[in-house]
């Protein structure tokens, strides 16, 4: 994954390298997210529906795209699967504020 197209000193990639490290040393049983072994920046990722809903049983995947910056300019994240919430192949806000820069 992390090989020498990267530099280990940028500090988006020490970030990326240390979150993965993080989430192989503490798996879930309900959530599971790795970068792509041809550009960190990009990940997938799967959600468990949580029990006693409408998405009980299902799995969810997604997409985490990490700008150059990060963690100073916050992901991007869209759903893959149909959910019912969601618009697949579409960014989510997750701001808590109505701020959006591309507007």
């Amino acid at each position: 994954m992390a090989d020498e197209r990267y530099n280990r000193k940028n500090p988006a990639v020490k970030r990326i390298l240390q979150e993965v490290k993080e989430m192989q040393a503490t798996p879930s049983d309900d959530f599971m997210s790795l970068p792509l072994e041809e550009n960190i920046f990009e990940w997938q990722f799967a959600i468990r529906g949580p029990g006693d809903t409408e998405f009980e049983g299902g799995i969810y995947h997604g997409r985490i795209q990490l700008p150059a910056d990060y963690p100073f300019k916050p992901p991007s994240f869209m759903l893959l699967t149909p959910n019912g919430r969601f618009e697949t192949n579409t960014k989510i806000c997750l701001s808590i504020s109505n701020y959006h820069p591309e507007h």
